[in-house]
């Protein structure tokens, strides 16, 4: 049996803009994804993803000679695609392959948006011995972030360009870590469709490369938690300049006296949240809250 393992990602910085070569801060998360690879004789790839409480949420059978699922759906045929795309950047992994059983184990609940879909690229990719940045952009697409964060277990910088993507560890340690809590905002964004609808309607001439690049190289120097929820702030702005959209605090939480910021595909999934006393968020409905320490590498 072989194993392989990938972390989940948090999108910090530069949300949307890391689409256009922006740099971006991503911090991985202690919550990832276990994959499980046997060989059988079954003469088909036999594949079962298990939830974070070890649930079968999942399982089809892909022929081997083309990788047809089982089981029409978008999962299975999602699946399907990963592994015709290995297949391609692989000719010979499955030649002479009589079976393969795979076993998926999430460690987060599929609808949190940590990554469930980079962290099975990654594992694919670590055992098919391919480029798991290609095997992405073949398949769910996006700037590959969520790739840097699965193989990193540290902060990083990441940046898309043409050939690859430049990733750089980078130490953040801010002595008001303690201060920063991650709150659920009880449903799960769509990532495909965020960046496509971005895609579509984003304004170039609006965004201000170098400004974002620059906040986001203090936000992760900061030492004072005064000047961290200036930074943020001032990010949310710029973003919102992007996308077209309301910024969450001014929206949702006009009255929180900390910061917040929105992560990621902005819209859902897990926002940002500076100060001491989430009972501000659980009295308004949001349960689930988790502390830096508990959730970061």
């Amino acid at each position: 049996m072989q194993n392989y393992y990938s972390h989940g990602k948090l999108l910090i910085s530069s949300e949307y803009a890391v689409l256009d070569g922006a740099k971006a801060f991503a911090l991985p998360t202690k919550f990832g994804q276990h994959l499980e690879v046997r060989k059988s004789n079954k003469k088909n790839i036999n594949w079962k993803s298990f939830d974070y409480q070890n649930n079968l949420w999942f399982e089809t059978n892909l022929s081997i000679a083309n990788f047809k699922p089982s089981v029409v759906n978008p999962i299975a045929q999602r699946l399907s695609r990963c592994f015709q795309v290995i297949n391609e950047l692989k000719p010979n992994l499955f030649k002479g392959q009589k079976g393969l059983e795979f076993k998926s184990h999430l460690e987060f609940p599929l609808n949190w948006g940590l990554g469930s879909s980079s962290t099975l690229i990654n594992n694919l990719a670590q055992w098919a011995k391919v480029d798991a940045y290609k095997l992405l952009a073949a398949t769910f697409g996006g700037s590959g972030y969520d790739i840097a964060c699965a193989q990193n277990p540290y902060p990083i910088t990441f940046q898309k360009n043409l050939k690859s993507p430049k990733v750089e560890k980078v130490m953040f340690n801010p002595p008001f870590k303690e201060q920063l809590f991650f709150i659920y905002r009880n449903h799960k964004q769509d990532s495909r469709k965020a960046i496509a609808n971005y895609k579509v309607s984003k304004h170039f001439k609006k965004l201000d490369f170098k400004s974002l690049n620059e906040l986001t190289e203090n936000l992760i120097i900061t030492d004072k938690l005064q000047d961290f929820e200036s930074i943020i702030t001032k990010h949310e702005l710029l973003i919102s300049t992007l996308i077209q959209q309301t910024p969450l605090k001014n929206t949702h939480f006009p009255d929180y006296k900390g910061a917040i910021k929105s992560l990621g595909a902005w819209g859902g999934d897990f926002f940002l949240a500076t100060g001491t006393d989430p009972s501000y968020f659980k009295n308004k409905g949001y349960e689930i809250i988790i502390n830096y320490k508990d959730m970061i590498l």
